[in-house]
This record gives structure tokens, C-alpha cells and sequence, in this order.
């Protein structure tokens, strides 16, 4: 069987980074890959967890 996963992109505040990781990891979400945002100040988080059945 094939795992299957959502996606979901969040904007990153630079003051509250960990925050922000900490709560979508606490709801599954894996942190794949972080990119510069609109603006110096945003980054934008990639994060993928696996679909539930």
C-alpha cells in the first residue's frame, strides 16, 4: 500500500520560528524545507505529513 501525504505551506515569522514549527509538529506536520519569504522578515515552511486513512 502507498503512503499517501498533504502538504501545506505556512509563513514563518522570524521572532517566533520555533513556536510555529513546534505547533504544526504537534499536530503530524514534518518540516521539509524553509524558503525566503515576500519580505527579509518572512520565511515560508513546507511541511508534509502523511494522510489518514
Amino acid at each position: 500500500m502507498t503512503k499517501k501525504f498533504e502538504y501545506a505551506t505556512v509563513p514563518l515569522l522570524v521572532h517566533a520560528t520555533k513556536q510555529i514549527l513546534d505547533t504544526w509538529g504537534e499536530d503530524g506536520w514534518e518540516l521539509v524545507q524553509v524558503v525566503p519569504g515576500p519580505n527579509p522578515e518572512q520565511l515560508v515552511a513546507y511541511l508534509k505529513r502523511e494522510k489518514q486513512a
